[in-house]
């Protein structure tokens, strides 16, 4: 039984800090948030497969709020969750052990998203 508390509990415990951040620094947010437009909007590589990259980037670096929005991007975007269940894989790959851990983490964040 999957409680799926590495997804939306995990932006939610967020926003308070990061509201906190970036009133103390909204120039370094507005950057960020304008590379990340740019980033994943689509291109030579369409948004999900973005979304994957990242979500993957996300599992393989250990960062919860990165794989919390990573997934609900890739849901957002369209993906299945057998994209995402590959995409972890090359995750796995590349960081071995670690990413065994984060990797169901990953899962259960996408599959809250994708409900």
């Amino acid at each position: 039984m999957t409680t799926h508390e590495h997804g939306k509990k995990v932006l939610q415990d967020l926003q308070g800090p990061a509201k906190e951040l970036r009133s103390r620094i909204p120039e370094v947010y507005a950057g960020y948030s304008a590379m990340h437009k740019a980033v994943l909007g689509p291109g030579a590589l369409d948004t999900k497969t973005k979304e994957l990259i990242a979500l993957a980037i996300g599992v393989t670096d250990k960062c919860d709020g990165c794989i919390a929005s990573h997934a609900r991007g890739a849901a957002r975007a369209g993906a299945t969750a057998d994209e995402v269940a590959e995409a972890l894989g090359v995750a796995i790959l590349m960081r071995g052990g670690p990413a065994t851990v984060y990797g169901p983490r990953a899962m259960d964040a996408f599959l809250e998203f994708l409900e």
